[in-house]
C-alpha cells in the first residue's frame, strides 16, 4: 500500500514538473553590437523636431497653454504679467463663452476612473488663458486633458472701470464613463 502510495505520488509531482503551459517560449535574439565609428567622429545631437519628454499634470502646479496641444510647466509661480482682480471688485465679471469637454484616455477607461477634475484657470484682459493650475486631479491622463481643454475655453474678460481686466475662475471637469465613449480616444 505504501509502495502504491508513494509511486502515485512521483507520478503526480513528475507530470507536474513536465506539463507545458500552452504558450510557446519567447525566442530572443543576441542584441547586435553598435557599428564601429571612428574616434574623431561626434555623433549628432538630436534634432529639435524630436517629441520633448511628456509632462504629466501634477496638483499645485501652473501651466501655460501652448500652440501645439502640449503641457509647459511655469516654474516661477509669482510672475504674473498684468494685475489680477479678485471677482467682487470688477464691474462685470468674465463671461465663458465655449467651455469644451475634455476626452477620456484608454488607461483611465480601462482602469475605471471616474470622478472630478478642479482647476483655476486665469483669464487674462487679452481674452486668451494666461495659467492653468490643478487644485484636484485625476490619474491616467485625466488631469492633462482637462487643462488642455482649459485651453480651448472661450470667454469675455472681465471689466473695472471699463477696461479688460485679469481674473481668475474655477473650472471643474466632471469624468464619468458613463459619458465617455468606448469608440472615442
Amino acid at each position: 500500500m505504501k509502495r502504491c502510495f508513494v509511486l502515485l505520488a512521483i507520478l503526480v509531482v513528475g507530470s507536474l514538473t513536465y506539463s507545458q503551459s500552452g504558450r510557446r517560449a519567447r525566442q530572443t535574439k543576441a542584441p547586435e553590437p553598435p557599428p564601429v565609428t571612428e574616434a574623431n567622429e561626434q555623433k549628432p545631437e538630436p534634432s529639435p523636431q524630436e517629441d520633448p519628454p511628456q509632462v504629466t499634470a501634477e496638483k499645485n502646479q501652473d501651466y501655460r497653454c501652448t500652440d501645439d496641444g502640449s503641457l509647459a510647466r511655469i516654474l516661477e509661480t509669482d510672475a504674473i504679467d498684468e494685475p489680477v482682480v479678485s471677482p467682487k471688485d470688477v464691474d462685470v465679471r468674465a463671461e465663458i463663452t465655449a467651455k469644451p469637454k475634455p476626452s477620456y484616455t484608454k488607461e483611465a477607461r480601462r482602469n475605471g476612473v471616474q470622478g472630478f477634475v478642479t482647476l483655476k484657470v486665469l483669464l487674462s484682459s487679452h481674452a486668451k488663458i494666461a495659467r492653468v493650475r490643478v487644485m484636484k486631479g485625476l490619474p491616467f491622463g485625466l488631469s492633462a486633458n482637462a487643462i488642455r481643454a482649459a485651453c480651448k475655453m472661450e470667454f469675455k474678460p472681465a471689466m473695472k472701470n471699463g477696461q479688460p481686466v485679469a481674473q481668475w475662475l474655477t473650472a471643474e471637469y466632471a469624468f464619468r464613463l458613463a459619458d465617455s465613449s468606448i469608440f472615442g480616444p
